[in-house]
């Protein structure tokens, strides 16, 4: 895993040095810093793909060193953890926005007696909520030198509250929503606009969107897919049946593919995974947008914990169902987001069949549509959010359901 995250970081940087001058680069980059984060925000646009991959690379560098210095074993959440930092780096992470909530985290550690590598999966997934930090040097009036203090105290706040929440929001969903994290970072960005609304400080969400699919761009995608499963294969001998079995589990939290299965079979699930996503936007004529891009890279990382094609593709067709009956079509930016990331549910069709994964689906879209005004689009994890409430609502009917239904057969 160290070899791929290295191997990524490498590419992005080369990527990014073969867009755009270094000037360029510096530019765009300064201007993903100094910009506003709110879903959904397009670093493609704002820095242009030499400063949106710079940013990209440059954050997995940093997950990276903080796991290497802490000297973690690279397990499917560190590689879900580091693959979706470097994800939401091309649409609301960068590197002033996401330390003081990593910080946050480890003070967490501290403060509990125990190692920081024990909580710091928590703080890069809390980052979710990072363009809080960014946000609030333009909401508030206290002038730029107070408001970044106020902002960077905020976000290690909500990395040190954050550990503990997720640990209870686990318990509501019964682990059926992979993306945990997101329901929690959900709550408390509700919590703190609330807040800051009543303080008369009011944000919005925008759209800021790159349309098309640049042909050098799908290039480098179905390479980089093309290399993990190679590298998967060779690593495997050149055996498939590893990774298939991993299509057995339901991927219900916690699901560690590497710990369950093996790294070779898990590399090969993850580049299944991703190229599933990837297919499906070349079908519905989507667009390789900076989020999108960033969605597929983060729903492959999570193919090494608990999403795998057997319980990915019946939510994902759930979610195009819902847009060919609602008045969203699947080209729908929002509409694109969430059919990647309705993995998050994943677990419902692993565990209760193709049709209830299909419902999954459907009710995700519905519900995530909506969801983003209640925190104004703070929370880059709406899909998260969105996947708790579909989880709490679905799994106790069908839990129940199946419990009478076997009764009667009795």
């Amino acid at each position: 895993m160290l070899i791929l995250f290295a191997v990524t970081i490498v590419l992005f940087y080369v990527i990014a040095f073969s867009c755009a001058s270094p000037q360029e680069i510096l530019n765009g980059f300064y201007r993903i810093i100094r910009g506003r984060d709110v879903l959904i925000t397009d670093y493609f646009v704002v820095g242009g793909y030499g400063g949106a991959f710079f940013n990209s690379a440059v954050v997995m560098t940093i997950s990276l060193a903080i796991i290497l210095i802490l000297k973690m074993d690279f397990t499917g959440l560190t590689v879900a953890s580091v693959m979706i930092m470097g994800g939401f780096a091309f649409f609301g992470k960068q590197p002033f926005n996401i330390i003081p909530i990593i910080l946050g985290s480890i003070l967490y550690a501290k403060s509990q007696g125990v190692k920081a590598s024990g909580y710091i999966h928590v703080g890069f997934l809390a980052s979710g909520i990072a363009p809080i930090i960014t946000e609030l040097n333009y909401l508030l009036p206290c002038g730029p030198t107070w408001n970044a203090i106020i902002s960077v105290l905020v976000g290690i706040a909500i990395g040190f509250i954050i550990v503990p929440l997720s640990a209870h929001t686990v318990g509501m969903h019964m682990g059926y929503n992979i993306f945990n994290v997101g329901f929690s970072a959900g709550i408390i960005a509700l919590c703190v606009m609330t807040v800051l609304s009543m303080l008369g400080y009011k944000s919005e969400t925008k759209l800021i969107w790159t349309e098309g699919v640049p042909d050098w761009l799908l290039t480098v995608l179905i390479c980089y897919f093309a290399f993990i499963f190679l590298y998967g294969l060779i690593l495997s001998n050149f055996k498939i049946k590893p990774a298939v079995k991993i299509m057995r589990h339901p991927g219900r939290a916690v699901a560690d593919f590497i710990l369950m299965d093996g790294l070779a079979p898990t590399l090969i699930n993850m580049a299944s995974v991703g190229m599933i996503a990837l297919i499906y936007i070349l079908l519905i004529r989507g667009d390789l947008s900076g989020p999108v891009i960033g969605a597929i890279l983060t729903i492959s990382g999570f193919g090494a914990f608990g999403i795998h094609p057997r319980n990915y593709v019946p939510v994902l067709l759930g979610v195009f169902l819902a847009s060919m009956v609602g008045i969203y079509n699947p080209t729908t930016p929002g509409f694109q987001l969430a059919a990647i990331f309705s993995g998050a549910l994943a677990p419902i069709s692993g565990q209760f069949g193709v049709m209830a994964g299909i419902m999954a689906g459907f009710l995700h879209s519905a519900i995530v549509v909506n969801t983003g005004a209640l925190y104004s689009g703070m929370n880059l994890y709406n899909n998260g959010f969105s996947a708790g409430f579909v989880a709490i609502v679905m799994v106790p009917l069908i839990e129940s359901f199946m419990k009478r239904y076997k009764t009667e057969e009795e």
